[in-house]
This record gives structure tokens, C-alpha cells and sequence, in this order.
């Protein structure tokens, strides 16, 4: 056997070693010499993933000087994951575990990878439907209405959409949801609520992301404006701790509610800002919860390309 094949196989050994049984600074030293990078092509591949992280903080993590403990740092960790061709959560389960956490009791979060195999789905998804990436419409206001249920699960949510046509012809509209982890796309439904009708509805039920045609009636001309509203009736995840809305360009008004039954109010709200899906959060907010309506709301002014949220934590 090739020496060269031999390193190889003795580094892939010590990394499958290293995954199951941690530390996590083992594990990630493991994995950087199985790929072969030096920390400084590491460092370059986190900047293209949106995330900024020193080389002497590389070399601290994987020397065990330091841990990675911040938002910020546990992002780049999961991007880690993704750039080191990593089984999803390895590294961030040693990390939970070592800090007396046991994977089994984390809650359940979208991962940068899961995040980036639903964007995967979702482009076949809208390919099968003949729908091309620019729908031939712009947002000039979204309004979205998000119900958690007495179970702390995403029950459903409203949306209404006023939108402008920028070519002639544009008849419809095609929503995507995609549900909590664990989610049963199969069991959700969609409505057409007001000025559009359910069109052909497409699932991906690995990743949970559902889109759906809504049929205009009548086709636009450039120029000309259209208001509708749909819903999606989901409750079959288990707790639900965050919405997430994507941008691909700057929009209009984004504003977003979401309600909680009585018997089960979150104890902090707060919303989040991200440029890409692998880049940290920003823009924190914490926003006060009605104790009468049950209920928080965001109001972004004008959108961003990018990501706008809310996250809730539950005693």
C-alpha cells in the first residue's frame, strides 16, 4: 500500500475516533489534517460561508486553549461542519455534551447544512413546477401572521402579499413554507385565502419545505399591482423557537406577528437580522410580548437581501 494511502486511511481512523468519543478539539484537529487544509485556506473557506473567524482562533479551538462559545463562534463551527465534510451536528455535539447538555435534550434548530439541503430542495422543487428564479414580480409590502399552538408547535401562519408586476403576462405566485424539524409536509395544507386559487402543490418531505402554485385571476401587465392572501395550516412538528423569513432582494415593508395561545407564552422575545444562512446573527432586538393579545410583531420598513427573524425562548 502507498504511504501516502496508508496516512490517509490512519487520518480518516483517527477522525471517525475522534467524532465519536470528542473532545471536540481533538475531533476538529482530526478533521482539518483528514481534509489536508491549512488553518489559513479553513480561515478563507468561512469567509466565502459569510463567516469571519482568526486563524489564531482556529488554532486555539483545535489546541484546546479555547472553546467556542459565542453565537458567532458556534455559526462557524457549523459551517466547520459543512467545509469539513462533517456528519451534521458532530461537532457541535461534543461541544453540547461537554458542557453537560446531552445532544438527546437539545432542541430541535435548523442546521447551516439542513438549511442549505432545503435551498436544494427547493430549486428542484421550483425547477419541477416550471417556475423560473425571477417570478416576474416585485414586493412592495408583506404581512405575515404566525400561530403557535398550545403545544409550542408551529400551528400555521397567514400571508398576505401586495406585489407589482414587472412584465407583461405574470398569473401567479408560488409560496414556499418550510416547516419546523421533523415536520410532515404531507400533513399540511395550503389555502387560497383571498384573490387566488391553489394551484399544483409540491413537497420535500426529507427537509420539510412545501411550495405551492397560487393562481392570479387574471394575468398582469407590467407596471400593475395585486394583492392576495394564503394560508398553510402545518401543527406537525414538535416545539417550534423561531421564524425565519428570506429576502433574495431588497423589498418593501415586512412585518410579522406572532401569536401564542394563553397556556403557552414564551418567557423572551427577540429578532435577528442574517446576511446569508452560514453568517452570524445581528440586528438583536428584544421585543415586548402583549400579555393581553398574546402576541409580538417586527416591523421591517424596507427589506434587505438577506434574512429577517424572530426567536422566542420558553421557560
Amino acid at each position: 500500500m502507498p504511504l501516502a494511502t496508508q496516512h490517509a486511511d490512519v487520518a480518516t481512523a483517527d477522525l471517525d475516533s475522534a467524532l465519536r468519543g470528542g473532545p471536540f478539539h481533538v475531533a476538529l484537529r482530526a478533521a482539518i489534517a483528514a481534509r489536508g487544509l491549512p488553518l489559513q485556506r479553513v480561515q478563507h473557506h468561512l469567509s466565502r460561508h459569510g463567516v469571519k473567524v482568526g486563524v489564531t482562533s482556529l488554532s486555539y479551538w483545535q489546541q484546546g486553549a479555547r472553546r467556542p462559545r459565542r453565537p458567532e463562534s458556534l455559526r462557524a463551527v457549523r459551517a466547520l461542519e459543512e467545509i469539513l465534510r462533517l456528519p451534521e451536528e458532530s461537532l457541535i455535539r461534543l461541544l453540547t455534551e461537554a458542557d453537560g447538555h446531552p445532544s438527546a435534550q437539545r432542541p430541535a434548530a435548523r442546521t447551516y447544512r439542513s438549511c442549505m439541503e432545503a435551498s436544494g430542495a427547493l430549486d428542484r422543487l421550483l425547477a419541477e413546477l416550471g417556475h423560473p428564479a425571477d417570478g416576474g414580480l416585485h414586493t412592495l409590502g408583506l404581512h405575515e401572521r404566525v400561530r403557535i399552538g398550545a403545544h409550542r408547535e408551529l400551528a400555521g401562519r397567514e400571508s398576505q402579499h401586495i406585489v407589482r408586476a414587472h412584465r407583461d403576462g405574470v398569473d401567479r405566485f408560488v409560496a414556499v413554507h418550510h416547516g419546523d424539524p421533523g415536520c410532515a409536509p404531507a400533513r399540511m395544507a395550503v389555502d387560497a385565502l383571498e384573490n387566488c386559487r391553489t394551484g399544483r402543490v409540491r413537497m420535500h418531505h426529507d427537509t420539510g419545505v412545501l411550495v405551492a402554485e397560487l393562481l392570479f385571476d387574471r394575468r398582469l401587465r407590467a407596471g400593475e399591482t395585486y394583492l392576495f392572501r394564503y394560508g398553510v395550516e402545518d401543527g406537525t412538528a414538535g416545539t417550534s423557537r423561531e421564524y425565519v423569513r428570506g429576502f433574495g432582494s431588497a423589498g418593501g415593508q415586512y412585518a410579522l406577528q406572532v401569536c401564542f395561545e394563553a397556556a403557552a407564552l414564551p418567557a423572551r422575545c427577540h429578532r435577528f437580522t442574517q446576511h446569508s444562512v452560514a453568517a452570524p446573527r445581528g440586528g438583536r432586538q428584544e421585543l415586548p410580548l402583549s400579555t393581553l393579545h398574546h402576541s409580538v410583531h417586527l416591523v421591517e420598513p424596507r427589506v434587505r437581501s438577506g434574512i429577517v427573524g424572530m426567536a422566542w425562548e420558553w421557560e
